[in-house]
């Protein structure tokens, strides 16, 4: 077989590999991928990607046949004693494989640069500021100039600029919205910027990207894109406050939840409910937690039986969580009464 079936042969494989490798991601619908950018910033991110990949590839490419060629080409044969051409020392081969990087690092550099500068800050001055701080493990949001706090789910204008503002209650975390922006850093003491614009109106998926304990892969969040119309309604809800439940269970758990027995729950010492004496600062707010799709910081759907086994036993839905307290003294009628008051808050 000669040379150069051989070298075709070598390269129709490892490009029916590499097809084989692209190809096993299609055909199903990932929620959390930067190759389906939904925004100015992440479109921008996935652009130097996508360079930077080719150009990874061409040289890779290049140098493998290149080293196929040389291992080919002047392999031992069988009775040639002789030496090869020594090249050590060259001048015109060590200046062209210095000139080559330094051309190729500027080709990509320039580009980083560039997308680095650009997607920097929003473009519109009156853009939205959401004020991100994480915990263990959960996210709170904060509007400053709205005078919101919610948790775990962002709610969002699309096709308007969203400042975002990040800093951490205790360690390290990095806040990622794969569609929307790349990851930033979310350190104790420090804030850090970035910022996204959703030009469709659709949930996002995000999760937190730097390993920050037991439950770091369930530290996810939700980003609720809607229209302008849409989020006003939804900023007028928040500012209003809860509501007084009419429901004489709902009431009941209401009861509870504000610490009328307190052996049996207190859950105003943590958590915050708008409008009413419950303004506990050191878990997530939930005034409005009946009309979120998620609990536990995204990792459950948002259903009674899982909000029950929640404050029963939050350690059975997220490991290492020790702020939340179990409460095993509630009764299956106490309990199904604060559900029914937590799900009425919308």
């Amino acid at each position: 077989m000669g040379l150069t079936r051989r070298l075709s042969r070598i390269v129709s494989l490892l490009a029916l590999a590499l097809s084989g490798a692209v190809l096993s991601g299609c055909g199903q619908s990932l929620k959390q991928t930067p190759f389906d950018p939904a925004g100015p910033v992440a479109r921008a991110q996935l652009d130097l990607l996508k360079l930077s990949l080719w150009f990874a590839i061409g040289i890779g490419a290049f140098v493998t046949l290149a080293l196929l060629f040389v291992v080919f080409r002047f392999r031992e044969k069988k009775g040639d004693t002789s030496i090869p051409k020594q090249i050590h020392g060259s001048t015109k081969l060590e200046i062209a494989w210095t000139f080559i990087p330094i051309v190729i690092l500027a080709i990509v550099g320039v580009p980083t640069v560039s997308t680095a500068f650009s997607t920097k800050a929003p473009k519109d001055p009156n853009a939205l500021v959401v004020k991100v701080v994480g915990h263990q493990w959960w996210w709170e949001f904060q509007y400053p100039d709205l005078g919101i706090v919610t948790a775990n789910e962002l709610y969002i204008p699309a096709h308007k600029d969203v400042q975002i503002l990040l800093t951490s209650d205790d360690v390290i975390h990095s806040f990622w919205v794969p569609k929307l922006a790349g990851k930033m850093d979310v350190i104790p003491g420090r804030t850090n910027k970035m910022w996204f614009n959703a030009e469709r109106e659709e949930m996002y998926y995000g999760q937190c990207a730097e390993l920050c304990g037991p439950s770091h892969a369930n530290m996810r969040l939700r980003v609720h894109a809607v229209s302008q119309t849409n989020f006003d309604s939804w900023v007028a809800e928040r500012k209003a406050g809860a509501k007084e439940p009419a429901d004489s269970v709902a009431r009941a758990g209401m009861d509870l939840f504000m610490g009328k027995s307190p052996s049996k729950a207190n859950c105003i010492t943590c958590h915050t409910v708008d409008g009413t004496k419950a303004q506990g600062k050191t878990g997530p707010n939930l005034t409005n937690i009946g009309s979120r799709s998620s609990l536990a910081a995204g990792i459950v759907e948002n259903t009674d039986e899982y909000l029950r086994q929640w404050i029963r036993d939050p350690k059975s839905l997220k490991p290492g969580v020790t702020i939340m307290p179990m409460h095993p003294n509630l009764t299956d009628e106490e309990l199904n009464a604060i559900v029914t008051y937590l799900r009425g808050l919308k």
